[in-house]
């Protein structure tokens, strides 16, 4: 009994704390609600977002192709031996400029000033023969001359002048004949000494010797290649474009009167070398190949460049550009306003009603920071370029003007490849 009156109070100071707990947590869900309340009573429709618009006009948009290129000599030939022999010297030094009909390399000659001097011995002896049959020739006449008027006299029988005559006749030939191998040795001769002449190996152009690919005392032949010569100034730089910018050019050109052969200064070339320098010198179209590529699609085209001091050398990789087109009333939009959305591009645009509005746009090509658009905008309209992430369509928007697009010789990158 005692123990149960123990418990009461106990008991009873529990329940006081509970019941003060739940009122303190009321308070606080009403002190929380009224403050959310007034939260709510102040907050107001959000203010336009500040953003930089760019109005777009028409202009004439120069469109430029670039191309990967390939730099070659302007002719290139393969030096080889036309006779066979060990090389004996090397008469050039590798890398340097060499002219035409420059003695390169030096094969043995002995044998071959061996085969001339039989040659010019077999001459000689043939000429001797000429000279012993003139002489018969000469006697033979002297007999004819003779006998003609002893057998005329019947001094002599009729058949002594018609030996005589028939020897003379045969003299005749044989002189000929005599004549005919003096002839044959000659050109044994001139052959000879050309063949000597073959054992020192001359430069066929002028222009820069590569390395020797044969080192002296190599036994080589006519189907050896010794080294390489080409001539760098003016060089060649070849690259293909696609069907379509190929008559974007030849149209473009037809324009001025002529093609592109004929009016090659119209298209003028810039090469970008492959630490991308531009090369100060522009080139021009030197050919273009026959036909399309049917596999690729693109055709073969080689442009000529000045390249004085042959600071440009066979093998470069560079990329040649040129204006393909000039499009007219062409719109200009910045990069910085284009985003992609499931593979469509999109931009936003501040309408007059104050709102930013998504239009979906076709893009031509990248004219230097900025896109020549095909389709989905209008001459007048407003771009949005900055704040992008934070518009959505219809949020309310205060545009101010930002800097106007236009194209420029400096941003005008490519059309194509």
């Amino acid at each position: 009994m005692n123990e149960h009156r123990a418990v009461a109070p106990l008991v009873i100071r529990k329940i006081k704390i509970i019941l003060g707990a739940g009122v303190l947590f009321a308070g606080a869900g009403w002190l929380s609600g009224c403050a959310r309340k007034n939260v709510s009573a102040n907050t107001g429709p959000p203010p336009p977002m500040p953003v930089t618009v760019v109005e777009i006009q028409p202009t004439n948009v120069p469109v430029t192709g670039e191309w990967v290129g390939t730099l070659d000599g302007y002719v290139n030939a393969q030096i080889q031996p036309q006779a066979s022999g060990y090389l004996i010297k090397q008469d050039y030094r590798e890398g340097a400029q060499v002219s035409k009909g420059q003695v390169l390399f030096e094969i043995d000659p002995r044998p071959f000033q061996a085969a001339l001097d039989q040659a010019e011995g077999q001459l000689n002896q043939a000429k001797g023969q000429v000279e012993q049959a003139q002489a018969q020739l000469g006697l033979a006449e002297i007999n004819v001359n003779r006998d003609t008027p002893l057998a005329e006299a019947h001094a002599i029988a009729r058949s002594t002048l018609d030996n005589d005559i028939q020897q003379k006749a045969q003299t005749q030939a044989a002189v000929e004949s005599a004549k005919a191998s003096v002839a044959t040795a000659e050109a044994a001769v001139a052959n000879a000494r050309l063949n000597l002449g073959f054992t020192q190996v001359r430069s066929l152009i002028t222009g820069v010797a590569g390395q020797a690919t044969t080192q002296v005392g190599n036994l080589v032949n006519t189907q050896s290649v010794l080294t390489s010569v080409s001539q760098l100034d003016p060089i060649k730089a070849y690259f293909s474009i696609s069907d379509s910018e190929y008559l974007s050019l030849t149209q473009r050109v037809r324009h001025g009167g002529g093609d592109l052969l004929k009016n090659a200064a119209s298209v003028p070339l810039t090469l970008t070398l492959s630490n991308g320098e531009i090369y100060p010198r522009r080139g021009h179209i030197a050919f273009v190949d026959r036909q399309i590529n049917s596999q690729t699609g693109a055709i073969r085209i080689a442009a000529v460049f000045p390249n004085p001091g042959n600071v440009l050398r066979p093998g470069e990789f560079g990329r040649v550009k040129a204006e393909t087109e000039v499009r007219r009333n062409g719109l200009l939009i910045p990069q910085v306003a284009v985003q992609e959305l499931q593979g469509m591009q999109q931009v936003y645009l501040a309408g007059a009603d104050g709102k930013a509005h998504i239009a979906t746009v076709t893009l031509g090509p990248q004219i230097g920071t900025n896109w020549l658009v095909e389709h989905g905008v209008s001459a007048g309209d407003k771009v949005i370029t900055d704040n992008l992430q934070k518009l959505r369509e219809g949020a309310p928007v205060a545009p101010h003007p930002g800097p106007p697009v236009a194209p420029t010789a400096q941003n005008v990158i490519s059309a194509g490849k």
